[in-house]
């Protein structure tokens, strides 16, 4: 999650979004992307603590709720999660059984996937209330905030865009997070000079400046760009 957001993918998430999402579509959209996030992670926690942020702040600035941001982000974070061959809870329930793990999966369809069309039904009805609730004034001002704080490209999509690719060719779940962490240092050190020197509040970046600053991005708190992040 740190390394996600001082690389600048979660922003690109937010910058990317917030101007092509219609507030009618959000929250069946948003649950959607979730789900298809938290299946490819096996985080519903993590695709919460990243996506999920990034949603949140777009729900705001078009006028949506955040209780009701949140519910659509949690429920497709939780649907990803439960049929995602990465994820922890899954994994455990099908040892404890004793049962074939694809095939653990495939009988959950049984309840999930009823579950999230009937989601995914009651989100495309509440969207349409929120047609035309867009502040412009605030998204402006979280899009400035990005570009002030972040270098934002196309190029940032490409950690999610593996991340994807491994759970297709079922990578196991610990070597897939550790190489989406370090994908997100690695994308930090090649695109955000600026929030290395933000964060570090350093005069010179040298290798042991980089290496402070993605530990604390791993395993303390940061703060970019005021109430934003």
């Amino acid at each position: 999650t740190g390394t996600w957001l001082i690389s600048g993918i979660v922003p690109a998430m937010i910058y990317y979004g917030i101007q092509i999402i219609d507030p009618s579509i959000f929250l069946f959209a948003s649950c959607i992307v979730c789900a298809i996030v938290a299946s490819a992670i096996g985080s519903s926690w993590t695709t919460v603590a990243t996506i999920g942020v990034a949603l949140i702040t777009i729900g705001k600035a078009i006028g949506i709720p955040t209780e009701i941001s949140a519910g659509a982000i949690i429920s497709g974070s939780y649907f990803g999660d439960k049929i995602s061959p990465l994820s922890d809870t899954t994994n455990l329930a099908s040892a404890m059984a004793e049962v074939d793990l694809i095939k653990h999966i495939k009988y959950m369809f049984f309840t999930t996937v009823p579950s999230i069309i009937i989601s995914l039904i009651l989100f495309l009805i509440l969207g349409f209330k929120f047609s035309g609730n867009i502040n412009s004034n605030e998204i402006n001002q979280i899009i400035a905030t990005i570009e002030e704080n972040f270098h934002i490209g196309p190029e940032l999509f490409i950690t999610p865009l593996i991340m994807i690719f491994l759970i297709f060719k079922k990578v196991p779940a610990f070597p897939t997070l550790f190489f989406g962490t370090i994908l997100g240092g690695i994308t930090t050190i090649l695109f955000q000079e600026k929030v290395i020197f933000s964060i570090s509040e350093s005069n010179a970046l040298t290798t042991l400046t980089y290496y402070k600053v993605i530990l604390q991005a791993m395993f303390g708190e940061i703060n970019i760009g005021g109430d934003l992040l």
